[in-house]
């Protein structure tokens, strides 16, 4: 019992750490990343809750978890608005040599069952690992709950050695994406510059070095990733087939 209780402060201390650090996250108007702490804080609050014998303990947490939802829904209301009027963005930072910044932790949050078309638009797609990097972002995209039917790839053309192997990589990704009855549309422009990516469910995210901001690794494998800033928008109407905010 002794041990149980332990564990019982011990959750409790961590659920209040995690909540505090909501309240301060939304003091500091970064609503989305408050949003995500009091939901965390609440679940931990609501197993402390579970685990409870004493009901005066009970009421106090109950109604400290209330206290706390209501600032949790208020926040997420205003986001919910913010996306409904096409004001709504967010900006990612990812230090020099961070790790656990792969594609699916940063993308799989706006991805889900309506997402059925995407655009890439990335100028350089041209080296062997970019072409990797490419793949993998492909890879995350037709995976449930994904439901993408085409990818549209706008990227610069290698003019020099690497222009067989630019080529040839990409029909290889196009061959492969078609055997699991997804179409892979390439468009190539010299003038492209910006590096963006397009969901159908009106998310935009602009990345600073696009997919390829991962270092490329000098002994082994590597995972870690040069300083790149994500900047995330929702739009209630989605110019489709452009890349113009």
């Amino acid at each position: 019992m002794a041990k149980y209780g332990k564990e019982q402060d011990a959750q409790s201390i961590a659920a209040f750490t995690v909540l505090k650090r909501a309240m301060e996250l939304d003091s500091g108007s970064r609503y989305q990343q408050a949003l995500v702490c009091y939901q965390e804080g609440i679940d931990l609050l609501m197993q402390v809750l579970r685990g409870t014998k004493d009901d005066t303990k009970k009421r106090n947490l109950r109604k400290q978890i209330s206290g706390y939802m209501d600032k949790a829904e208020i926040v997420k209301k205003y986001l919910d608005q913010e996306k409904e009027d096409g004001k709504y963005h967010m900006q990612i930072k990812i230090e020099e040599n961070a790790t656990g910044f792969s594609y699916e932790s940063l993308f799989q949050q706006y991805l889900n069952e309506t997402v059925t078309e995407v655009w890439i638009q990335d100028p350089y797609i041209r080296q062997i690992h970019q072409l990797y990097n490419f793949l993998r972002f492909c890879e995350m995209l037709i995976k449930k709950p994904c439901k993408v039917k085409t990818i549209h790839l706008l990227t610069s053309l290698d003019e020099g050695s690497g222009k067989q192997q630019q080529s040839s990589g990409l029909q290889e990704i196009k061959k492969s994406l078609q055997d699991h009855g997804v179409l892979l549309e390439l468009k190539y422009s010299s003038s492209v510059h910006d590096r963006e990516i397009r969901f159908n469910n009106g998310w935009m995210i602009k990345i600073g070095r696009g997919l390829d901001y991962f270092k490329k690794p000098q002994v082994g494998y590597s995972l870690k990733s040069e300083y790149v800033a994500l900047f995330l928008y929702h739009f209630n109407k989605l110019a489709l087939g452009f890349f113009v905010v």
